[in-house]
């Protein structure tokens, strides 16, 4: 199945129905099928044709989600674009996939048009003449002949390696990630999703295919920046999911002198990087009537594995099993899967796995080997993992990330779990600075919520938990930590941020 008959079929279903709330638009199924009908027809009038580039350069509003499915109606693959990205990673991003348009909206059309440059690229911006034109008016959608293994998006990475990568997804990898997440999460037409997240990031974007594909309702924000708004929003919108990233639970936690009491909520899942065990035991008291699941995924197959509620208890930092229809193993350097308890890679192999990184055939080999069949490519996610002898997945670090200290490798984030337990810590993260001796040192910078925690009370605890090869060499505190466009804590910007003290 294409994405956009999810539209299609639910505004059949569901015509009179709310679709999207953003802010003080509402939209129904009907309006929003009818709306994205009409930017495709105008898209396609734009020369817009099947398997051509798209731009959504948008923040979360309803606007970005019609653009979405227009894109999709007019045969086109949309690429989503995060409103905070600068003109250079634009324009490199432009040049790399080459889009036939750009859509975005009336503050971001001057760095649209930059990026742009003298390239014969069409501009539509939401509020113009030329937007209001093409939704005004009904006009027939041409078949594109369009078929499910065609691109659907293109979504590009964060670039924390270097340039971004546009990760390759076709409309059956998304038809089979968007069918496994609603599966295990039990979710049905009555859901009513919060979706934070940028529609830019898969995490966000997802909420919205998935609302979309069950006849559910969509709240679109714009940013948790404001949690107590948010949490009216959600009562008056009556919100049963709640998707998560960690940043957002230590917010949530931090909350003083709040009505944050949630009765529709149903469920809250997190991604982007794994909860510390203090922050799930104290989100579970904090909602007792909500379901946590705790996750795993990264872009290039969407979702890899979930942790089965039941267990939470059980193996609270397990990531859990595979989701449905899917098949997660480590592997040693061979790629030949390894015992339970030795770690190595994470392979995934399933329907949703990228298609590749467009036109970069060198980093797309380097993901996507052959697999146990002759025919397939499997994923292998760059990340360390080990599974408990019942099967259960463990995150250990990323590849890239192991710190190399006294002859010793580190994983940081073993080290961030003893110090997310410290009452008083908001927020860590650990990086290896340069060390003539040790050739990397371990250092902790931390956030907290206690202004008397000291260096000496978190090395204490290190102390105590961890071998001493694995403990701080120091620890500096901080107001904040840096994060990417996903709102997720950046080692990598924490790194580069003590090169330049």
């Amino acid at each position: 199945m294409r994405v956009e008959d999810f539209l299609r079929q639910s505004a059949q279903r569901f015509p009179d129905k709310t679709a999207l709330v953003a802010g003080a638009v509402r939209l129904t199924y009907a309006q929003f099928d009818a709306q994205s009908d009409r930017l495709a027809a105008h898209l396609q009038q734009l020369g817009v044709k099947r398997n051509d580039r798209v731009l959504v350069f948008m923040e979360n509003t309803a606007e970005a989600a019609v653009a979405i499915y227009a894109v999709l109606k007019a045969g086109a693959t949309f690429s989503p674009i995060n409103p905070s990205t600068k003109a250079d990673k634009l324009a490199y991003i432009i040049g790399n996939c080459r889009p036939v348009a750009v859509l975005t909206q009336t503050r971001l059309c001057a760095i649209a048009r930059e990026a742009i440059a003298e390239r014969d690229i069409a501009l539509l911006g939401v509020g113009t003449p030329k937007w209001d034109a093409a939704i005004a008016e009904p006009a027939p959608v041409a078949d594109h002949r369009g078929i499910d293994i065609d691109l659907a998006m293109l979504v590009y990475t964060s670039g924390s390696t270097g340039r971004p990568k546009g990760v390759m997804m076709t409309h059956r990898n998304v038809d089979a990630a968007s069918h496994s997440i609603t599966t295990y999460l039990a979710n049905t037409a009555d859901d009513i999703i919060l979706c934070v997240s940028p529609l830019a990031f898969d995490y966000g974007l997802y909420q919205l295919i998935m609302a979309v594909r069950l006849g559910a309702t969509l709240v679109l924000e714009r940013s948790f920046a404001f949690p107590a708004a948010i949490f009216e929003t959600m009562r008056r919108e009556r919100v049963t999911g709640l998707p998560l990233v960690p940043t957002m639970a230590a917010m949530i936690l931090q909350m003083r002198g709040v009505n944050i009491d949630l009765p529709d909520l149903r469920y809250i899942t997190n991604t982007a990087a794994a909860l510390p065990v203090e922050h799930i035991q104290r989100l579970r008291a904090t909602f007792p009537g909500a379901t946590l699941f705790s996750m795993y995924g990264l872009t290039e197959c969407k979702r890899c594995t979930y942790l089965p509620p039941a267990q939470l208890d059980k193996r609270p930092d397990s990531v859990g099993i595979a989701i449905p229809n899917t098949e997660a193993y480590v592997a040693d350097d061979d790629g030949e899967p390894v015992a339970n308890g030795v770690i190595g890679e994470l392979v995934i192999r399933g329907p949703h796995v990228m298609q590749g990184y467009w036109e970069n055939p060198t980093a797309t080999a380097e993901r996507l080997r052959p697999g146990r069949n002759p025919w397939e490519r499997v994923l292998f996610t760059g990340d360390l993992f080990y599974a408990d002898a019942e099967g259960f997945l463990y995150f250990v670090g990323r590849k890239d990330d192991i710190i190399k200290t006294r002859g010793e490798k580190v994983a940081p984030k073993e080290v961030e779990t003893v110090i997310y337990a410290i009452p008083g810590v908001s927020e860590v993260v650990v990086v290896g600075v340069p060390d003539p001796v040790l050739g990397k040192a371990i250092k902790a910078l931390v956030v907290r919520t206690d202004p008397a925690l000291t260096e000496a009370d978190i090395l204490r605890a290190c102390n105590k938990a961890l071998e001493d090869f694995m403990v701080p060499r120091s620890v500096e505190f901080r107001d904040s930590l840096p994060k990417t466009d996903t709102g997720k804590v950046s080692r990598r910007l924490a790194a580069e941020s003590l090169e330049l003290t």
